[in-house]
């Protein structure tokens, strides 16, 4: 199939394809979600039903185009037909995740001035709707899939997910006329990223940027025999990545969407569901590589020789060094005893891993290929809607992230920063006009990221000028915002988080001087921090500080282990600039072993 089931390139918005592949498939199953122990999915037809009465309820309820409505879900069906009910009211969904605070949700929902919000938990409730309550422009309504235990508040129309449906029953086909007046143009949704200082920012993504995304997805997967695909979810939809890759590409292809139990459960729902297309960031591979690895160890003599053997000759093939007669015929061998039952546990269906939301460590990206697990790893940030580029398959090199994609321009600065032009490129950052003027100049996207394209035109990312935190799950931190909140702990001087690329957030800390004397005062030594850094005494009172810290921040943000510095941050050290500011290179060339060995 060399034609996408949709026109990506002239489609005028997402709620457009979901609606012409509705049409198409009608009575088809399209979104899986698991109750009661079963695996139970809604049709495409039933999707279209409830997507068209929840964006007439919507109208009725106020919202009007280009009104801002949270969205505030787990992964699950409802969410999707949430999305696509308040695009085909002409709205912009404002998508936040599950793991947000009180205060998040807060200055979320009061940035955008939201008319509204979409609830799902009775616990995500319970904060969503109390931040609803009290932003400065009042919603109008609260939206829950599952309904909550609240009093009607007089300012706050609050209505239960059938109730919503219910009231939108009266004309579905009035969303019509809004749906085809939608352009690739419109704003589709406003997706909150970390800024300076803590900040987050809203990042205003059009139909444009995500159907720019689609089209050079459909590029690079044309060379894996697409057909009637199955995509199981896990990444969160309120990410840039699983919002276009699901919301987008995998709607617009026609495809039956999963939606996993949980990361707990993934293997299992892997298996059941057989996925043929995943996305997954690199926390999953360095967990599942971890696994297997250790699982290793437990295994008899002749079977980790054989998966040894397979892992030598899998990774020959791909570095591209030939393979003699006998290890041909060796290597077809373990394809059956070894690499089959390796992709047996993916569901044994699958065409491809897209990697993608923060780099990829080589190593685990091989292990992998030779392991017979297709990766392709992807590079984007959410201001690019979100992906920019992309290996191909049977040219895959994991020190890369693959040339840009279809209708994707790149260069490469002076000073070495990636710049990125095309629809793909935000319409800007919300209320932001000077953050937005900073980042897109005479429209090339200056992505705070240095670079290199090799020969190839495949880019290779060497560095970054941003200051900001990408773990591996995809989600950008500032440190300056956790290290706020570490700071306001009496015991605690100064600190600074690292966790770029890694699965969680670990920290060097200083204490204060205080905190250091009253600990020597106790055990009658001298208040000498190099002396007393390893001080149980001394760990135990910072522990206590950090958790309290902790309890401010969200899941993402919080410290999960630290370390005690034997000295404070110091201009004579060059560990501080002259204003005042951490040298973080210097400090983590200081700390460097010690911090990585937290992650042991």
């Amino acid at each position: 199939m060399s034609t996408p089931p949709t026109d990506f390139d002239n489609c005028p918005s997402l709620v457009r394809a979901f609606f012409d592949q509705a049409r198409t498939r009608s009575n088809q199953p399209f979104l899986w979600a698991k109750r009661d122990g079963e695996w139970r999915a809604l049709t495409w037809a039933e999707t279209e039903r409830q997507v068209r009465a929840l964006a007439c309820a919507l109208t009725a309820l106020g919202v009007a185009r280009g009104d801002r409505v949270g969205l505030i879900a787990e992964n699950r069906p409802e969410w999707v037909i949430a999305d696509l009910a308040i695009m085909a009211a002409g709205a912009v969904s404002v998508p936040t995740y599950t793991t947000n605070t009180l205060d998040d949700h807060l200055f979320i929902l009061s940035n955008v001035q939201a008319k509204g919000v979409i609830v799902s938990t009775r616990a995500l409730a319970e904060t969503a709707i109390a931040a609803a309550r009290r932003t400065p422009s009042p919603c109008a309504f609260a939206i829950a899939i599952e309904t909550p235990d609240f009093k009607q508040d007089p300012g706050l129309a609050l209505l239960s997910w059938d109730e919503a449906l219910a009231k939108g029953q009266a004309a579905p086909d009035a969303v019509d006329a809004t749906v085809s007046s939608l352009t690739r143009a419109d704003l589709a949704c406003v997706i909150h990223t970390s800024g300076t200082g803590g900040k987050p920012k809203g990042v205003m993504l059009h139909h444009g940027a995500i159907l720019r995304n689609c089209a050079g997805a459909w590029d690079v997967f044309t060379t894996l025999d697409p057909g009637e695909e199955t995509y199981l979810s896990f990444l969160p939809l309120s990410h840039s990545y699983e919002h276009t890759v699901c919301m987008g590409f995998m709607i617009g292809i026609g495809a039956q969407i999963y939606f996993a139990e949980g990361i707990d459960k993934l293997g299992s729902n892997m298996i059941e569901t057989r996925p043929t297309i995943m996305t997954a960031v690199p926390r999953l591979y360095e967990s599942l590589y971890a696994r297997i690895t250790q699982g290793l160890k437990r295994e008899k003599p002749l079977k980790r020789m054989l998966f040894a053997k397979t892992l030598e000759l899998g990774t020959k093939r791909y570095e591209g060094v030939p393979l003699g007669l006998g290890e041909r015929l060796l290597d077809a061998l373990l394809e059956r005893l070894v690499r089959a039952k390796v992709r047996a546990r993916f569901g044994g269906r699958l065409k491809a891993f897209v990697s993608g939301g923060a780099a990829l460590v080589p190593e685990i990206g091989v292990f992998f290929q030779a392991l017979g697990v297709r990766v392709l790893q992807g590079y984007g940030q959410t201001e690019s809607g979100p992906v920019i580029s992309a290996n191909r398959p049977g040219l895959e090199r994991m020190d890369t992230v693959g040339p840009p994609l279809k209708g994707v321009e790149v260069r490469i600065a002076a000073d070495g920063e990636i710049l990125v032009r095309g629809e793909l490129v935000m319409k800007g950052y919300w209320n932001e006009p000077e953050w937005t003027a900073k980042t897109v100049i005479d429209g090339w996207l200056h992505t705070g990221d240095v670079g290199e394209i090799d020969a190839k035109g495949r880019i290779k990312i060497t560095d970054r000028k941003k200051d900001f935190i990408k773990n591996s799950g995809g989600e950008m931190l500032s440190p300056s915002k956790i290290e706020g909140a570490l700071l306001m702990e009496p015991e605690i001087a100064q600190a600074m988080v690292h966790g770029d690329k890694r699965p969680y957030l670990v920290a060097v800390i200083v204490p204060k001087p205080e905190t250091v004397e009253a600990i020597a005062k106790a055990k009658g030594a001298a208040p000498d921090l190099a002396a007393l850094a390893d001080a149980p005494e001394l760990r135990a009172a910072i522990e206590a500080a950090v958790e309290r810290a902790n309890a401010k921040l969200a899941l993402p943000e919080r410290v999960r282990r630290f370390l005690i510095a034997n000295q404070g941050f110091t201009i004579e050290n060059e560990q501080m600039t002259p204003t005042l500011k951490v040298r973080r290179h210097v400090v983590r060339g200081v700390y460097g072993d010690r911090l990585e060995a937290l992650y042991g």
